[in-house]
């Protein structure tokens, strides 16, 4: 892709990806990673925010080579399962890569995890070894799981392995090279556990087929090239960036920035500069609010004014997009002065003006938000998957999406749509199945090889795929109307910045009604901002500005919707929901039936002849 296909944009790294080589296909992530190693060893693989640390691909294999021998020397084996417990930092790359060259199935687990979790994911798992940060190894000793060996890679507490053991233990006759040429296409390379929405979490398993095949289908739509910038921010549990980070580097040699806050992430890509990149909604949506606030609060008063100009015309610009219509030339040239004077410098202050491509995943996105980042030269596709699919399984460059679907199916996959709305789809991105489930395995896959996925998508004539929501969630009011709690969701949440997550109630009700929950990161700024002399969920909560605010956002929210969706009534409540918790898994999504019953009181509450004062109404702001 070249400067003129996307506004903002530069081409790039110009060294080839290892996968347009006429050679034949990796058959392995090994096999993908040795390729790559050698393409240009002294280019940097892996950094942190500022150069802190760096690690050269010379330097990377030769730790890969290290990490594996040491393994070896514990006792794992081809087949065997390690465990990975950290932060996002550049010392677990190696230590996953060389798991992976000793056949192993390694996987991540999610920091927040108690003991008692961790005592069920790393017992399913069949964990031998547990590489880990110091601060978790109490956990990970209280979860009583029958561990071989816990190596601290920052410490070395009473009963561990430090990582100088782990080395020490290779054997100076190891075989590497023979070890991972053992390794084969079929064998487990990782396991993603799913968010337990409706039960025990399940562990997912994927093949290396399924993830060189997942990583060849994107690069067909996108387009990654050895040396391309990206980011490492989100859970290394997440599918998301083992996908977009690990496993790219992997196979095309993805240059991957650290960076251990997620928090921390819109002040970093300044630094990083990404040429791809890819976030969860509320990430996109943070960042829009965040650049929203800078204008609205830029002290020049030109300044401010000619990038309210450009902001204007670049909504222009995306409401066209949004419906579908062609550019006028007046529109058209508008823009261009725009993107020159105005929007070319914004993203370049942001750092994003050498993005060649942006993806959105994991949950819906509002199309105001697409719309926006589109208006200011920072087109993003959605995309459209799940853990049992390997990640992604549909999306469209941003150059030929269109606003509001998720692409399309990539190529190699099928796919139908069963008389119940629910789609399926059968190919390479299928997941082997659940680990230690057979039984919810043949629930998943069916004798003929279609994953039944859960989800109701709709599919236009030209291949563009839509997601209307989870099969099991859709709302059925009394009136017998189905909606979607999601698509509800998004058009409130697009319009309420201050709310981090919401649940639509309505299901065999009259009308539909909400409750909410603040965002965590936006409750001690806005109390600062603001003079309140508390900063805590609840002080938000009882403050009539706050609560005038929301309801003029629930209400702007509530005119994309239909009459029929609209959320007639609200409560926010004085609590916050953390991931993992309750309400809410630790990818966030929402625990609809948990969040039911433990809210029972306040649910009937909404529905009250006489609502008490903690429900609200939506109120357009005066």
């Amino acid at each position: 892709m070249s400067a003129s296909e996307s506004p903002g944009s530069c081409g790039g790294p110009s060294v080839a990806s290892p996968s347009s080589s006429l050679a034949e296909p990796p058959a392995t992530l090994c096999e993908a990673f040795q390729r790559v190693a050698a393409v240009d060893p002294d280019a940097v693989a892996l950094r942190t925010v500022g150069d802190a640390q760096t690690l050269t691909w010379r330097q990377y294999a030769a730790q890969v080579r290290q990490v594996a021998a040491g393994l070896a020397g514990l006792g794992v084996r081809r087949g065997d399962t390690v465990s990975l417990m950290m932060a996002n930092r550049i010392e677990f790359y190696p230590l996953e890569v060389g798991a992976q060259h000793v056949g192993a199935t390694s996987f991540s687990v999610y920091n927040t995890l108690p003991a008692e979790q961790l005592t069920y994911l790393l017992g399913n798992a069949g964990t031998k070894v547990v590489i880990c940060e110091q601060q978790y190894v109490e956990r990970i000793r209280a979860s009583g799981a029958a561990i071989d060996h816990i190596v601290c890679i920052d410490g070395q507490p009473d009963g561990t392995l430090s990582m100088e053991d782990l080395l020490a233990a290779g054997e100076p006759d190891f075989d590497f090279d023979a070890t991972w040429r053992a390794v084969r296409p079929d064998d487990v390379v990782t396991l993603i556990y799913t968010s337990g929405t409706t039960g025990t979490p399940k562990g997912v398993e994927m093949t290396h087929t399924n993830l060189l095949f997942e990583a060849a289908a994107l690069d067909g739509v996108l387009g990654v090239r050895f040396g391309d910038r990206i980011t490492s921010y989100l859970p290394s549990a997440h599918i998301a960036d083992r996908t977009m980070a690990l496993y790219n580097q992997e196979v095309f040699g993805v240059q991957i920035t650290t960076v251990p806050d997620a928090r921390a992430i819109a002040g970093a890509l300044p630094d990083v500069r990404p040429t791809v990149w890819a976030a969860v909604p509320r990430v996109w949506e943070k960042l829009k609010a965040a650049i929203e606030f800078a204008v609205a609060n830029e002290p020049d008063e030109q300044r401010r004014a000619a990038l309210q100009w450009a902001f204007g015309v670049g909504a222009k610009r995306a409401a066209a997009m949004i419906d579908r219509h062609e550019l006028s030339p007046e529109l058209a040239a508008e823009w261009a002065s725009a993107d020159e004077l105005v929007l070319s410098k914004l993203r370049a202050k942001i750092g994003l003006d050498e993005l060649r491509w942006a993806v959105s995943g994991a949950a819906p996105i509002p199309n105001e938000t697409l719309g926006f980042f589109a208006g200011i030269g920072i087109p993003i596709a959605e995309v459209w998957g799940m853990s049992e699919l390997s990640c992604a399984a549909s999306s469209s460059h941003p150059r030929e999406g269109r606003l509001g679907t998720v692409g399309k199916l990539l190529p190699g996959l099928e796919s139908r749509i069963a008389e119940d709305g629910e789609f399926l789809v059968r190919g390479p991105l299928v997941m082997r199945g659940y680990r230690k489930e057979p039984a919810k395995t043949a629930q998943a896959i069916d004798v003929d090889g279609w994953l039944h996925t859960g989800d109701i998508l709709e599919q236009d004539d030209d291949g563009y795929l839509r997601v209307v929501d989870r099969k099991k969630e859709l709302i059925i009011n009394a009136g017998g109307k189905n909606m979607s709690p999601a698509n509800i969701e998004n058009a409130i949440l697009g319009a309420c910045p201050l709310i981090g997550a919401m649940v639509t109630i309505g299901d065999a009700r009259p009308y539909n009604t909400a409750l909410m929950v603040f965002d965590a990161d936006s409750v001690a700024p806005y109390a600062a901002a603001h003079g309140l002399s508390e900063a805590t969920p609840a002080a938000l909560a009882a403050d009539p500005a706050v609560i005038a605010r929301i309801a003029a956002g629930v209400a702007e929210g509530n005119t994309k919707l239909s009459r029929v969706e609209q959320i007639k009534r609200f409560q926010v409540l004085p609590t916050l929901w953390e991931p993992g918790g309750d309400e809410v898994t630790l990818t966030m999504k929402l625990k609809r039936r948990p969040i039911a019953a433990k809210y029972a009181d306040e649910i009937e509450g909404l529905y009250a002849a006489e609502p008490g004062p903690h429900v609200h109404q939506p109120q357009a702001a005066v």
